[in-house]
């Protein structure tokens, strides 16, 4: 099998270093493989399928010699992406820089895997929360038409990264232990302001626009129009940081131009590639963030008819944001464009 040099962009981070459990887990064929971080992180060591690697630190002429480029997200994308294309890299992009370029494909390969040969040296990853609920819409839409898509998401503390995992764990210990409890990090570390996570639910994910709606709302919106191929599709959310430490749940409605049965939705997802149906609720068999994390797959329970309303269902989705909603979506986008021969 032919092997290739790959390059991580951000090894260090929860994304990168996904990254690197996957490439082992999965036999990813790489023949060289560099670590790539901020300046601040350069000089670490890790150490990975027996071999310890140095993290270099991030510069235009880190991708020589590079076939693929992973990119774990951040402001480094735009800096690098072009440096990394221009020397022969194919990347496949984490963060939002690129997602609704009209000239950048937007894949889940399991979705929309035709698009992925249109590429023009950037690949992206849509959005975590976008990529877990549309693994559960493709089978249903492919069955029917979808008219309209009421989402509230309730997304786990690792969506905004490593500090905010440590301040869940720190609030917490203090209020337990009766401690005065700091809040720094949440909803965003920028931000003027900033609220408990413990035992508490904030309705903000990333900034509000002016429609006030939060950029988060706005991805799923945007980026399932794009996968989907589909702008007619009407889709609302709401977007909730809880206090989880890993995997995003999802309560999705939809309304579908003809009837879906629960029997049928259950039979359609059963056969998706990428989606387990977890669903008995006379056993109180459900998908949770507790049981999802670490697993590839994304879980799909509490499917039931809307009797609100015409040919609409209710579905629960939970999935692991770090690696389908990131790194391994990602690196199945490499996956296939090696199964398929695509440059």
């Amino acid at each position: 099998m032919k092997k290739y040099n790959v390059a991580i962009l951000g090894a260090t981070g929860a994304v990168g270093q996904e990254f690197l459990k996957l490439i082992e887990e999965r036999h990813f064929p790489f023949a060289k493989l560099r670590l790539l971080a901020s300046k601040r992180s350069a000089g670490k060591k890790i150490t990975f399928m027996g071999k310890e690697y140095t993290v270099e630190e991030a510069t235009d002429n880190s991708f020589e010699n590079i076939q693929i480029a992973l990119f774990a997200g951040g402001a480094a994308s735009k800096t690098f992406a072009p440096a990394a294309v221009k020397a022969g890299a194919v990347v496949i992009d984490n963060s939002s820089a690129f997602r609704m370029d009209p000239n950048v494909p937007l894949i889940v390969p399991e979705v929309n895997p035709e698009f992925i040969k249109e590429h023009k040296g950037i690949i992206a990853n849509p959005n975590c929360s976008t990529i877990i609920m549309v693994m559960a819409l493709k089978p249903l839409y492919d069955r029917s038409k979808i008219k309209r898509i009421v989402v509230s998401t309730y997304q786990a503390v690792s969506g905004g990264g490593k500090e905010a995992m440590a301040e869940l764990q720190q609030q917490t210990k203090d209020i337990v232990a009766g401690n005065p409890v700091k809040a720094e990090i949440l909803p965003g570390a920028s931000f003027p302001k900033h609220y408990q996570i413990a035992f508490n639910l904030i309705p903000q994910i990333d900034v509000f626009k002016e429609n006030l709606y939060t950029k988060e709302e706005m991805k799923m919106i945007n980026e399932t129009h794009k996968i989907l191929n589909d702008d007619s599709i009407g889709i609302t959310a709401t977007t909730i940081r809880v206090p989880v430490f890993r995997s995003h749940a999802e309560s999705i409605n939809i309304e579908f131009t003809d009837e879906i049965s629960v029997v049928e939705a259950k039979e359609l997802l059963s056969a998706f590639p990428g989606v387990t149906v977890q669903d008995n609720p006379a056993e109180m068999d459900y998908p949770m963030p507790l049981m999802t994390s670490g697993k590839n797959n994304v879980y799909v329970g509490r499917i039931r008819k809307d009797y609100s309303i015409k040919n609409a269902l209710n579905i629960w989705v939970v999935g692991d944001q770090i690696r389908k909603g990131a790194a391994l979506n990602a690196l199945q986008i490499a996956e296939y464009m090696i199964d398929n021969d695509i440059n």
